[in-house]
């Protein structure tokens, strides 16, 4: 499951490469992320999740502030901690409602993916 980061900005230059020599391409991807976007040039399968794009960016942003905050190694160790935490439950997140999804999960079937 390519992921927002750079596991997918990485994947895309590949993704794109196979294209150009003819491959088709799907790409099932939640319909919010930081960095998996809807593409003229490749085949998506978007799906939805509990959470909105606002929600991931504020959570994002405030775990990057978060790194640079100054206190004890310990204090900013849990803070870190927690940030990767919330973050790391929209992913699961965002897996959960994949596996819910009974119509992609039938079309990816059906189409051998």
């Amino acid at each position: 499951v390519p992921v927002d980061g750079s596991h997918w900005l990485s994947m895309r230059e590949v993704l794109d490469s196979l294209q150009q020599k003819g491959h088709e391409v799907v790409v099932v991807a939640p319909e919010v992320s930081l960095h998996i976007k809807r593409s003229r040039n490749l085949m998506m399968k978007m799906y939805p999740v509990p959470f909105t794009q606002e929600e991931l960016e504020k959570e994002f942003q405030q775990f990057v502030q978060i790194t640079f905050e100054e206190g004890s190694f310990l204090t900013r160790f849990l803070k870190v901690y927690k940030g990767m935490k919330r973050i790391t439950d929209f992913g699961v997140s965002s897996c959960e409602e994949l596996v819910k999804n009974q119509e992609l999960i039938k079309y990816l079937k059906e189409s051998k993916f």
